[in-house]
Formats: C-alpha cells, sequence, structure tokens
C-alpha cells in the first residue's frame, strides 16, 4: 500500500467505484422513492439501471481488453479518467433538474440514463486494467494480496457511495460526483507506465466478432471456462439481489432509503470482509478449494433472508420506518446478518476466482482473460436483470424472488467443484 507501483492504482479503482454507486444509487433512490409509486415500476427502473451500466460491458470488453493489451495501460487510465469528468457533469446536471422537477421524464431522467451508461463504458475500459497491471507491477508472491486489497478497495467504496446517496439530498450529490471526478483524474496520473508485453497487432474494432473472437480464444480452456462460468453466475446473483434491495425494503420492510442504503452497504462490508478473509485462509495461494462451500453458505443465507422478510410486520399504509426505529425492530439484527453472510461467502467465493483468471495465462494475456471473463460477466448480469424485470412483470413479489435467487448458488457450486478438481493444489492444470 506505500508503494507507488500499487497505491495510485489502488486509490484511482477506489475513487471510481466510489463515484460510481454515488451516481447510481442518489439516482435510483430518489426515482424510487420519490418518482414512481408501485412495486412494479420501481422493480423495472432499478432493473433498467442495472442493466444500462453493464451493457457496455457486454459490447465493449473485448475491444477494451485489446487496447490494453496493445497498449500503455497506466495512459488508459489517464484516458478514461479524463473521460469521467465530462459523463459526471452531465449526470449532475441530470440530478440537478430532477431535483428541481423540471423535465423529470423528458429530459433528466433520459440524461440520468446516459450519463449511467457512458460510465458502464467508462468502467468497461478501466475493468481489464486494474486487475492486468497487477501481475505487472507486483512481485508474483503479491498478487493474490493486491487483487484482494482491488477486490475489498472496491467493496469500501462501494460502501461509502451507497451510503452517502442515502443520506445526502441529490442535489449535493451532484456536486459530489464532479469532486471525485476530478480527485480520480489526479491520482491516475500518478500511475507508473505499464506498457504492453506484446508486438504491436492490429487491434479489430468489429465488436461482435472480436467479442465471439475473444470469449471463444478464452472458454475452450477449461480451468478458465469453470473460473469464469462461476464468477459469472455469482454476479448474476449479485445483480438480481441488488435491483430487489430499493423496492424491497420500500414495500416488504416499508422503510425509508436511508435502509435501502444501509442494506447495499452491508453487502459491500460483507464482500470486502470476505475477500479480506479468503486470503487469509489460502495464505497467498490461488486455489478454489474454499470455492463450493462459500457459495453454498451465501444460497442458505439467501434462504434465510427470504423467512425473515416474510416474518417482517409491514407498517400502517402511508407510513415508513426510519433508519433509527429499523434498527431498533426485532427482526432488524437477524435481517442484517443475514445479508452480511450473504456477502460474506460471497467475497471468500469470487476473490480466488479473480485472483485465479490472471496468474493462470502470461501476463501478456491477462488483460484479455478478464476481458473475456467481463462479457461474459456481463451478459449473465443482463439476463439477470432481464429476469427480474419479467418476473416483476409476471407479478411474482419481490420476497418470492429471492428464494429463485438462492437456487442460483446450486449451479455456482457445482461449477467451482469443477474447478478444483480440475487443480491440483495452487497449480491448475
Amino acid at each position: 500500500m506505500n508503494k507507488r507501483r500499487f497505491l495510485p492504482l489502488f486509490v484511482t479503482q477506489l475513487l471510481g467505484a466510489f463515484n460510481d454507486n454515488l451516481f447510481k444509487n442518489a439516482m435510483v433512490l430518489f426515482v424510487v422513492y420519490q418518482v414512481y409509486n408501485d412495486e412494479r415500476s420501481e422493480t423495472w427502473f432499478s432493473a433498467l439501471a442495472t442493466g444500462l451500466f453493464i451493457l457496455p460491458f457486454f459490447l465493449l470488453s473485448a475491444l477494451s481488453g485489446q487496447l490494453a493489451d496493445q497498449r500503455d495501460k497506466a495512459l488508459i487510465i489517464r484516458w478514461v479518467k479524463a473521460a469521467e469528468i465530462l459523463i459526471m457533469l452531465v449526470g449532475a446536471v441530470g440530478l440537478g433538474l430532477i431535483w428541481s422537477g423540471i423535465g423529470v421524464h423528458t429530459i433528466a431522467i433520459p440524461l440520468l440514463l446516459a450519463a449511467l451508461f457512458a460510465m458502464g463504458i467508462h468502467s468497461t475500459f478501466f475493468g481489464p486494467i486494474k486487475y492486468a497491471i497487477l501481475p505487472q507491477h507486483l512481485h508474483d508472491e503479491e498478487v493474490l494480496g493486491g487483487t484482494g486489497l482491488v477486490e475489498a478497495g472496491t467493496y469500501i467504496a462501494i460502501l461509502a457511495g451507497t451510503i452517502l446517496a442515502g443520506i445526502i439530498p441529490v442535489e449535493i450529490a451532484a456536486v459530489c460526483i464532479i469532486i471525485t471526478a476530478l480527485i480520480g483524474y489526479v491520482a491516475g496520473r500518478q500511475v507508473p507506465s505499464a506498457p504492453s508485453l506484446l508486438s504491436a497487432q492490429p487491434i479489430d474494432y468489429h465488436i461482435i466478432r472480436s467479442s465471439v473472437a475473444l470469449v471463444r480464444g478464452t472458454m475452450h480452456i477449461r480451468r478458465l471456462f469453470l473460473a469464469i462460468m462461476s464468477i459469472s453466475l455469482f454476479w448474476a446473483v449479485g445483480s438480481i439481489l441488488f435491483i430487489q434491495f430499493p423496492p424491497l425494503v420500500k414495500n416488504v420492510l416499508t422503510a425509508e432509503k436511508a435502509v435501502a442504503s444501509l442494506f447495499l452497504a452491508i453487502f459491500s462490508i460483507g464482500i470486502a470482509i470476505g475477500s479480506v478473509a479468503i486470503n487469509r485462509l489460502l495464505q497467498g495461494h490461488v486455489s478454489a478449494k474454499y470455492a463450493p462451500a462459500s457459495v453454498i453458505g451465501m444460497g442458505l443465507c439467501i434462504v434465510a433472508f427470504h423467512f425473515v422478510c416474510v416474518m417482517w410486520p409491514p407498517e400502517p399504509a402511508g407510513e415508513m420506518l426510519s433508519l433509527r426505529d429499523f434498527m431498533a425492530h426485532p427482526l432488524a439484527i437477524p435481517l442484517s446478518l443475514c445479508l452480511l453472510g450473504v456477502s460474506t461467502f460471497g467475497g471468500m467465493f469470487v476473490v480466488p476466482l479473480y485472483a485465479f483468471l490472471t496468474t493462470t495465462v502470461e501476463k501478456c494475456e491477462a488483460a484479455r482473460t478478464v476481458a473475456a471473463n467481463n462479457i461474459v460477466n456481463s451478459g449473465a448480469m443482463v439476463i439477470g436483470s432481464l429476469c427480474a424485470i419479467g418476473l416483476s412483470i409476471a407479478g411474482m413479489p419481490v420476497v418470492m424472488q429471492l428464494l429463485l435467487v438462492a437456487f442460483l448458488t446450486l449451479p455456482c457450486a457445482a461449477m467451482a467443484w469443477k474447478l478444483h478438481k480440475a487443480c491440483d493444489g495452487p497449480i491448475c492444470h
């Protein structure tokens, strides 16, 4: 953490994750609580926002992986951080308009969704770099720890952005996202050079052809196929949970938006805890041996979370629990512990798999491997978003959707077990 080869990258990705979540959650929570007034519309909007943010990963990850392998990664960081300033200016205008009630449906919401889509593009080009640059700047025995720190830092940033989005006025959030983007650009300029390790090759700008070629060139390797599919199923589960939280808190727990922010914050804390805990358990070795048990634990906690939600007595019509009243509720502690268990096991499951992607391929191929992973992950998350929309349109209550999410952890566990069996200790064949 005190080395220039790691600290500027850590700060840059932390600020980027913070800004993403401050902006997205400020927007979603304001729209869910102030604009719409029924569970179906609220779930639909939350899913649409998630899907729009993820879509660029599906469309552009192949291009971003090629650029990260062919260009200086530090230079790309500077480009995307400069773009973030412009994107957040557009987002700030949208937040200002929706706060003032000017053109809410015709101008403000489209501007917000456009900025969110652009932030998805920003994150698509930054995503392969934040993992692929680690083997280039860190020693081999530091990569798992560095990956764990990046992952834990990401979720601490998500935690901070999520909490802030739930407690500050939306007009203040508009100012914060611009300031954060400016600081992120300054930090990004301090990342040491990480030149390409490959000889110059032509870049395929045809996004469909290059995506198919990239995924096909990665997924035929059994160990990578199993790791990527395990991560993708995990994020399909995660995306549906994140979509469900705001309408679930508002309509099932009948609580204010600060409680929705608290839920997202607890989720982020848990993944940060799991990220650090699994590094301690594995003692620096990259292995999937704890992954099957971790994801089964995650599924069991989701089931427990469902049953506590079912037992939760709603408030009288028109009334909402404040954060203080929620914390005083006798079921608040069990509910929070179930959610913490979901996310802690989730962090223990996914972090070794990310480290696995970057350490079992040549360093010059790490960015493309992460990009291929992002394509498949984002496809799974978009499908998860569409499933959430479809189930809501079909009239299935959000609390019942939790059980379907829990069942998705079973194929996750099966994939992770196959990955572990394909490996002999920390070295994968």
